[in-house]
């Protein structure tokens, strides 16, 4: 039997959690530049013209794409912190599968960090559905903004 040198479960599981607590701090900005664009925009008076509901929710959309492409450069430079990858595009677009969930598994990691690749996925998971739940309540303030008689 060939022995594979390997990492204790531990240390992809500590790096793991960091770099899922440093994803749910950097996804914080965009929902709180959403929060500061909703309060500005409603103080303005600003809210219930169709172009102007337009730019609102095309810049929460890009706010949280935003942090999105962030989340996965954050991973990619982990996995060449621990000597995965050796040039960051490589990173980037593994980090990119692990991150939208789709698995190719043309880039796979070494055995020793392998476990990072289903908490990236996890991590993602949550942070697609603060988005999704981000960019509902701002449709829905939107829409009861413009139709008042739909506030009910």
């Amino acid at each position: 039997m060939i022995q594979i040198p390997h990492t204790s479960i531990l240390a992809p599981l500590a790096v793991g959690m960091l770099g899922q607590g440093c994803t749910f701090i950097i996804h914080l900005l965009p929902v709180r530049a959403t929060i500061n664009l909703v309060r500005r925009e409603k103080d303005l008076g600003r809210v219930g013209t169709p172009w102007i509901d337009l730019g609102i929710f095309a810049r929460v959309v890009f706010y949280a794409s935003l942090a999105h492409l962030t989340e996965i450069a954050f991973w990619g430079v982990l996995f060449k912190i621990c000597g995965e990858f050796t040039d960051f595009g490589t990173a980037f677009y593994h980090s990119a599968v692990n991150y939208t969930s789709l698995g190719y598994g043309d880039v796979v990691m070494t055995p020793s960090w392998r476990l990072l690749g289903p908490i990236e996925t996890e991590t993602a998971t949550l942070l697609f559905g603060v988005s999704t739940a981000m960019l509902f309540a701002v449709m829905l303030w939107l829409i009861q903004a413009r139709f008042v008689d739909l506030k009910d």
